[in-house]
């Protein structure tokens, strides 16, 4: 057991990130970290209309770079006894893909169309687009939307697909198929890229493309071809079954044996989204709400199949069985921003100091900006009539997509600081948090654990403790700082058969927790009466500002 190793690769909004890691008890024994170098540049990006695109090279670059130097990091001798390797990624960030499964991007022609991309979760273009499909689904015979939540989300597979085959025709014309990127780069790792044989992913497909056993697969073809007839005929280019993250999808090719200084006999398990992977290295077990906290939140439950039989969560991510552990029915649901929202308020700042003072400068005030505020706004008092801000600022995920929907600040005097405003801010995405926790509760699924993994929860106490005094409820924190990365490494662990299920890798290979926030219930009197005012704020905002 202890000669044999596993690699986790985990593919994040701004970065990847691998790690080498012993199957015998969770050690990371080599880690590196590389950011997508076109996406730093924000190439291929329009911000202001929600445009988020990502160059393939970005992700093949990387994903080398950083296991040959997680691998250089680990120590001779560990190339050739590692086993297996397993990927997540952001998602629904799909691509168009030609006949042989390569993205149109790497193809002559579409090499700078951020159409031919791989079109980035948070992107946003196409709001009109799942309108039209929730419009459709509502009087539709078969609801396709109803296991993900009864609303169908521009983030997600369907919208961003019709939205670029209406907007680019060279596309529509070239693109053969369409894959998840948590799809295409383990396969990319086999050297089979065949759409047609290509194992798809029960959690990408389950969660965002409307997949179900139910439905003998994706929507009807007359149910795309009444959306748009641009649709016609995908759906047989497209998959019918998919895998849970526990099986195998091949072994590593020739090429990139060669390229990573592995042995071909390397197992490559089926991929998955971070947040699924980051609640199976969390430890995830029945009702544990696991929080993956980043630029924005997923937010995963597990139950027994049974125990949710018959039972349909209205408004939340989907509900899938096996999308997180095999066997069980896996929920999601999350915020759209989260550390965004922080981030935005420090640009806000920083960016006129740039302008004014030069980059420098303003680069010495970010890395310090941010916990100067914490450590500010920690001291400030808790009142009722503290300023209210809504976190919609990239839209809403959770609880009951909508993401036309904008951020917001009330009740602010010429006495407002910029401390009180991050408080507030902090407050908001607690807030949004709540909601999704209360809707949980509210269809009976209880909460009997919450356990936070990502940036957030490691960096800011501050956020943390709002958190747990907003909830009420204490909140874990996962000890590895690579908790998605080694939740890959585990499912790579169990698609080669070091173990025997997913379980068993978690229980050997998990890292455990390294803090506990507890609330407070003074506080949360006091929040309980700001939370109302913010469900007040947020149906002015949504009824008036979309």
């Amino acid at each position: 057991m202890s000669s044999k190793y596993v690699i986790g690769i985990d593919f994040g909004s701004d970065s990847v990130r691998s790690v080498v890691v012993d199957a015998a008890d969770g050690k990371i024994q080599g880690t590196a970290v590389a950011y997508y170098p076109r996406w730093k540049e924000g190439l291929y990006c329009l911000p202001g209309e929600s445009q988020f695109r990502q160059h393939p090279k970005d992700y093949l670059e990387t994903l080398e770079k950083t296991v040959k130097e997680a691998l250089k990091e680990a120590g001779s001798g560990v190339a050739e006894k590692v086993v297996g390797i397993s990927v997540d990624t952001t998602g629904s960030t799909p691509v168009a893909v030609d006949k042989s499964g390569t993205p149109l991007a790497l193809t002559q022609g579409f090499e700078e169309n951020p159409n031919a991309m791989f079109i980035l979760w948070k992107d946003h273009t196409g709001n009109a687009e799942a309108e039209e499909i929730n419009t459709l689904a509502r009087k539709w015979e078969t609801d396709f939307t109803k296991y993900e939540g009864g609303i169908y989300s521009s983030e997600w597979f369907w919208a961003k697909i019709l939205r670029t085959l209406r907007v680019d025709e060279k596309v529509r014309k070239a693109a053969f198929s369409w894959v998840e990127h948590c799809d295409w780069i383990s396969a990319e790792l086999t050297g089979e890229t065949d759409p047609l044989k290509m194992k798809r992913s029960r959690c990408a497909a389950g969660h965002k493309a409307m997949w179900h056993e139910d439905f003998d697969g994706l929507p009807s073809e007359n149910f795309l071809t009444e959306l748009d007839p641009v649709l016609s005929g995908l759906r047989d280019r497209l998959f019918t079954e998919t895998c849970t993250s526990d099986e195998a999808i091949g072994t590593l090719s020739k090429e990139w044996a060669q390229k990573l200084g592995l042995n071909e006999n390397v197992v490559i398990g089926v991929g998955a989204f971070d947040a699924h992977m980051g609640g199976i290295g969390a430890e995830i077990e029945p009702y544990s709400f696991v929080r993956v906290m980043g630029t924005s939140t997923c937010d995963m439950l597990v139950s027994p199949n049974n125990e949710m039989e018959g039972k349909l969560i209205p408004g939340i991510c989907g509900q899938v069985d096996g999308s997180i552990l095999p066997g069980m029915l896996g929920m999601e649901a999350g915020q759209s921003a989260y550390g965004d929202v922080y981030a935005w308020f420090a640009r806000l700042i920083t960016g006129p100091v740039a302008e004014i003072l030069g980059p420098e400068q303003a680069d010495k005030l970010q890395d310090a900006l941010i916990p100067y505020l914490a450590d500010e706004a920690a001291k400030l008092p808790l009142t009722e009539n503290d300023p209210i801000a809504i976190d919609w600022f990239n839209g809403r995920r959770t609880p009951d997509a909508n993401h036309t929907l904008k951020g917001a600040i009330a009740g602010m005097n010429l006495g407002t600081d910029a401390p009180m405003i991050f408080k507030a801010l902090v407050e908001a995405t607690a807030f949004g948090s709540k909601a999704i926790v209360d809707r949980f509760l509210e269809q009976q699924v209880p909460i009997k654990q919450v356990i936070a993994i990502g940036g957030v929860a490691q960096k800011s106490s501050f956020v943390m403790q709002t958190l747990a005094d907003v909830l009420n409820m204490p909140i874990k924190v996962a000890a590895s700082d690579q908790t998605c990365a080694l939740g890959a490494a585990m499912c790579a662990a169990t698609a080669s058969g070091v173990f025997e299920k997913m379980e068993d890798a978690q229980k050997a290979m998990g890292a455990g927790f390294n803090k506990e926030y507890q609330p407070n219930a003074e506080k949360h009197k006091v929040y309980l009466k700001l939370y109302d005012k913010y469900q007040k704020f947020g149906g002015f905002i949504e009824n008036e500002y979309k």
